[in-house]
């Protein structure tokens, strides 16, 4: 089997493609112009340096694949961005995939769509629904939390100061899942037959986790005492009132204050399954996936036995 990997250079892209090469799958790695894989990983894989999003003829690059992994998203979740990526970039590499009759598309997509209140959001589902109307099976994969976006707060924490929280601490839960783990069960998909599209909503070793308990753990992990500091939901309200006014005015300014929907989304709302008829988040009905868990993730960090990851441009902290 060959697989083309979009988006091979990011976070979980680069994760699926270790996960990959590991076992010895013939990968072409899609990779923007101006960005490198690793030696280990160049040197096994064929790389195909090309923008999706931008260069008209990047599709003549691609050999014949069997398969197909997009993990491409937005940058920053801004309205332009979202929607050259999270559905255009996204429709032309599906646009690909059915030129070469490709056997599966596999979608990393996001839990957060189920309530979709943002830009980023609207996108990512206007392209799910396009690949299930496509003759190419699909799995669409929605990830709960990610470790890297629940990092924010180490330097804060090792200098001594309180853990931030919306409310209690208690307003959202999630079950977080490792890269490694992810890449796993994305991989995973390849070897299931498809007829049409399906939707998997997954996360990592449960139980679900609440703020306060992240707090809780990171401490521990830091071999600190217990500190937090409570900030209500509404301060992004506040902020985006002020700055709404100038968003007109300027790209910069729209971009601010779609950012502070953004964050108060992720203040707000958890990141698990929603169960519609009760109108509620449901962590027994969100499914787990793996091994590694955020405390032990959170212990390797503080040892030095691993680095902090990038978070891009969605951080908070």
């Amino acid at each position: 089997m060959r697989v083309l990997v979009a988006g091979a250079t990011g976070y979980m892209g680069a994760a699926v493609l270790r996960e990959l090469v590991a076992r010895h799958v013939d990968v072409v790695a899609l990779v923007r112009p101006g960005r490198s894989l690793p030696e280990s990983i160049r040197t096994v894989v064929t790389v195909v340096e090309a923008d999706v999003a931008e260069d008209a003829d990047w599709s003549e690059q691609i050999p014949a694949v069997d398969a197909v992994i997009s993990c491409l998203a937005s940058r920053n979740g801004a309205p332009d961005d979202a929607h050259k990526v999270d559905y255009d970039a996204n429709r032309r590499l599906l646009d690909c995939a059915e030129r070469h009759n490709v056997g599966h598309f596999v979608l990393l997509s996001a839990i957060c769509v189920q309530k979709p209140r943002l830009a980023f959001q609207r996108e990512k589902l206007r392209f799910e629904r396009l690949l299930h109307d496509s003759p190419v099976p699909g799995t669409i994969v929605r990830a709960t939390a990610f470790f890297r976006s629940l990092v924010g707060q180490i330097d804060r924490v090792k200098a001594g100061k309180p853990f931030l929280l919306f409310g209690n601490g208690e307003l959202t839960a999630c079950k977080p899942i490792s890269d490694r783990d992810l890449a796993r069960f994305i991989v995973n998909q390849l070897d299931e037959h498809r007829e049409g599209t399906v939707v998997l909503p997954i996360g990592g070793p449960g139980p679900a986790i609440a703020p306060a308990a992240q707090a809780a753990m990171l401490c521990e992990a830091a071999n600190v005492p217990l500190k937090t500091r409570s900030l209500p939901p509404r301060m992004f309200d506040w902020f985006r009132w002020v700055l709404t006014p100038l968003a007109g005015l300027s790209p910069r300014f729209a971009k601010r204050v779609e950012f502070l929907r953004i964050a108060k989304f992720y203040a707000t709302e958890s990141m698990l399954c929603w169960d519609h008829d009760h109108q509620c988040y449901d962590a027994d009905a969100t499914p787990e996936f793996g091994n590694d868990t955020l405390a032990a993730f959170y212990q390797r960090i503080l040892s030095g036995d691993e680095s902090v990851p990038e978070r891009g441009e969605h951080r908070l902290f």
